[in-house]
């Protein structure tokens, strides 16, 4: 195989191996937005259960979508990858995904505490733009490097 194959080979799968990511990430998304939101502001009066607790609402809500999404990368996104166990998958799934709630957390506890920042717009913002964006970046790589690792090829 050609050089020039090889990248185009490597870069179609790349962006396949995103496109799928991306899609199992936004259902995760609406399941992650959905509590979060609840917990905050689904009251009658606008103010939900955890409507003080920003950082715990959006702890329960990751961890809910986390779930979802471990079962949408290992059955579709990286299917095609090397079986390591589900129980070491799952495991590492989650702590990376506990780093990437970390960057969505700090973005959120930034916003509130440090800038005064509250409300549906700005929490919503802060927890589920900005650090989403961020989160999701850390949360591809580090999926492909140790969750779902490549096929080693033996030579």
């Amino acid at each position: 195989m050609g050089a020039a194959t090889r990248v185009w080979y490597g870069l179609h799968h790349l962006i396949r191996e995103a496109t799928k990511f991306a899609t199992v990430g936004g259902i995760g998304f609406v399941v992650d937005l959905l509590i979060f939101n609840a917990l905050l502001f689904a009251g009658d009066d606008g103010v939900g259960p955890l409507h003080d607790s920003p950082l715990w609402a959006k702890t329960i809500a990751v961890v809910a979508a986390t779930g979802v999404t471990y079962t949408g990368n290992r059955l579709w996104t990286f299917r095609h990858r090397a079986r390591t166990g589900v129980a070491r998958e799952y495991a590492l799934f989650f702590v990376l995904n506990g780093v990437g709630l970390g960057i969505a957390l700090a973005c959120l506890g930034f916003s509130r505490y440090v800038l005064g920042l509250s409300g549906p717009l700005a929490d919503n913002i802060a927890a589920n733009v900005v650090g989403l964006l961020l989160g999701t970046l850390f949360r591809f790589w580090s999926y492909r490097t140790w969750v779902f690792p490549a096929i080693q090829q033996t030579t």
